[in-house]
């Protein structure tokens, strides 16, 4: 099966600027192509991982990937997708996400030499000359093929600043510089980024006659149209410091049932036919393609170690019998208990599982909060050093999702 046919199978392609051509070539040829991203936090997140993964698809085929880093249009900001103007960074906090997005990609894509591409559009943007940009790029762009396109349309309404609408140019430039550089002849992205890919796509035709291609990919949304990786503490991030490994793990083992086999396709490199025999499983049997879900993309962003951990840590709250060392935990002393007993919201705001003690009533009021399965009902309960704590640690669950170890030392 040729790449393109994966691609196809695993349900990744949304549109394509000629489907035929772009079948030949990634089938039957080796090719340059591009991914960008723009650097506006320290860390990726789950929304990028099917870009990288697809590029890791289409690396494996023998073509060759540029990661293109937006050192220059970081500093604008796209409006895709967005209702406000993005928050402004400066060059120096751009630098410093461009490094963590590197060192995180390279889990997944090999960037020796020869391999890949890593490029950065502030080498080539920073230092524009205005006039002539204008003269020589902003000739080929019609402002009413611009306002029409889905990324600027939505926007109109509450206002679309110049200094974004200038974004649809300069990422077409990008592309215009790569092929240039790099002989790249396709762009890729989600397809939130179609507009902006067809403007660099048409800007090769029309100033260099050239013929290039671009293609986007779905983007990573539930059976509902939700786009997932957002938890109630935020985005998930392949950064373990601000989404742990067990917790990265936990959000995909608990994805809806009718989310897993798609997951499966778009997140693994688990062969097709394993991933149709698991498509046959029903009802509780689902859990078995979640937790192979969630060790996978844990392994495939953190490592085997911290996979197996992860999921020791997890199957010690469903029963399964591992050990809990693996869990996220806190730690009280003898210290904190009067007479050997500590209130539930002392013991909740101690370990910072609530960020306040009207919170910590709240979630208990609502029914969610259980500590060993015993489920709390009074704000005043109180939990004992002899009884509770006997075997030096409680499992508190919050909510449907939240678990943790809480160990007396």
């Amino acid at each position: 099966m040729g790449v393109y046919d994966e691609l196809q199978a695993r349900g990744l392609i949304a549109q394509m600027t000629d489907e035929e051509k772009i079948k030949e070539l990634l089938n039957n040829d080796k090719i340059t192509f591009y991914i960008g991203f723009d650097p506006t936090a320290d860390s990726l997140h789950v929304g990028h991982f099917v870009q990288i993964m697809v590029m890791a698809h289409m690396q494996r085929a023998g073509h060759v990937p540029i990661a293109l880093f937006g050192g220059g249009t970081g500093m604008i900001g796209d409006p895709s997708g967005k209702s406000d103007m993005r928050q402004m960074l400066t060059k120096e906090t751009i630098d410093h996400n461009i490094a963590c997005f590197q060192k995180q990609m390279s889990r997944l894509i090999d960037f020796s030499e020869g391999k890949a591409i890593m490029a950065n559009n502030g080498d080539w943007l920073l230092d524009l000359n205005y006039i002539e940009f204008l003269r020589d790029i902003g000739v080929h762009f019609s402002v009413n093929r611009m306002l029409a396109a889905e990324c600027y349309k939505q926007r109109l309404e509450k206002g679309l600043s110049f200094f974004e609408l200038n974004y649809m140019l300069m990422q077409s430039y990008d592309f215009l510089e790569l092929n240039h550089r790099y002989n790249c002849v396709m762009e890729l992205g989600g397809d939130d980024q179609w507009s902006n890919i067809i403007g660099g796509v048409r800007l090769l035709r029309q100033k260099e006659a050239k013929e290039v291609y671009g293609m986007t990919f779905t983007l990573l949304t539930t059976s509902e149209g939700k786009k997932m990786g957002k938890t109630e503490k935020g985005a998930v991030w392949l950064d373990p410091e601000k989404t742990s490994p067990f917790d990265f793990y936990q959000y995909w083992r608990n994805v809806d049932d009718a989310d897993v086999i798609r997951c499966l396709k778009i997140l693994t490199f688990l062969p097709m036919e394993e991933i149709n025999e698991l498509a046959k499983l029903e009802g509780g049997e689902l859990n078995k393609a979640k937790e192979i879900l969630a060790f996978e993309v844990t392994k495939l962003i953190h490592g085997e170690e911290e996979a197996v951990k992860a999921q020791e840590g997890a199957r010690a709250l469903f029963g399964a019998g591992a050990n809990t060392d693996n869990m996220p935990s806190s730690t009280i002393t003898a210290a904190d208990f009067t007479d050997g007993t500590i209130g539930v919201l002392d013991m909740l705001t101690k370990v910072k599982l609530v960020p306040s003690r009207a919170e910590g009533r709240r979630l208990i009021e609502q029914g969610g909060l259980s500590v060993d399965d015993v489920k709390i009902t009074s704000i005043g309960e109180t939990l004992t050093l002899a009884g509770n704590f006997e075997k030096k640690y409680v499992i508190v669950k919050k909510g449907k999702k939240v678990y943790h170890k809480v160990t007396v030392e």
